[in-house]
């Protein structure tokens, strides 16, 4: 199955180092997965799974700011997992995607990886769906965060790393989850502008991990106290990883 080409659109990430095709209806990749990939500490020659990885957007953020890693994707959707192929092929990408539940891991990912990646659907499975069957899919949580952080630590090899985005009020839960096997916790909020609650945070945690859990000061997305006229109003830090390409690696030292 695939979208067809008159239901796509052309969109550029990291000011066009990454072109990605999606869905001009259903689920699409933003600044999460530009953020997701700036956080995790992949380094050249390692190997990266990206849980859900839609049309492929974090991982292709990420080869571009690190060639060299081993990308692996799982879908669900059999459309979006065709899509992440051709995405992959057109930025030049060796990316290998299954499509499969993570509840019933494909046998070629059952294996360790160095990183495993997510951005999984947060929004409660009780409230009003999408009218659009595919984004809801991407966006309701019809699994609990606890499984998608229990299949990651089966998948990471000792000393890997978890990085995942979330809400921020599924935090306790995702905490929770890490134990026993995820330790070295560390949440990034972040935060819309100077003042306002961060409703989503980067969590990032190690197997095997034994430092204190930590929690960060908030990245600030925007400048200002309000969104002013039809322009990007991005932070210089911010600007720097949503535009430039760079990493957010330095805040979790």
């Amino acid at each position: 199955m695939s979208f067809p080409d008159d239901q796509l659109s052309d969109d550029s990430f990291l000011s066009g180092r990454v072109q990605l095709w999606q869905p001009t209806s259903g689920y699409r990749a933003a600044t999460d997965a530009v953020l997701l990939a700036a956080s995790c500490p992949a380094i050249t020659g390692q190997s990266v799974l990206d849980l859900g990885c839609g049309a492929g957007a974090a991982s292709l953020c990420l080869a571009a700011r690190v060639p060299g890693v081993a990308l692996t994707g799982l879908e669900l959707q059999p459309e979006y997992a065709d899509l992440a192929r051709r995405n992959a092929a057109r930025n030049g990408a060796d990316m290998q995607i299954e499509t499969g539940d993570l509840t019933r891991m494909p046998a070629p990912l059952r294996r360790d990886f160095d990183h495993v990646i997510a951005n999984p659907p947060w929004y409660p499975a009780g409230g009003t769906p999408s009218p659009i069957a595919r984004r809801a899919v991407a966006l309701q949580a019809a699994l609990p965060l606890a499984i998608w952080v229990e299949t990651a630590a089966r998948r990471l090899a000792p000393g890997g790393w978890l990085t995942l985005i979330t809400g921020t009020d599924s935090l306790p839960e995702v905490l929770a989850a890490c134990a026993p096997k995820l330790g070295s916790a560390c949440v990034l909020p972040l935060a819309a502008r100077d003042g306002r609650p961060a409703l989503r945070v980067i969590l990032r945690a190690r197997k095997g991990g034994r430092a204190p859990f930590r929690l960060l000061a908030p990245l600030i997305l925007h400048q200002g106290a309000a969104h002013e006229g039809d322009r990007e109003s991005y932070t210089p830090q911010a600007n720097a990883v949503l535009r430039g390409g760079g990493d957010l690696l330095p805040l979790f030292l």
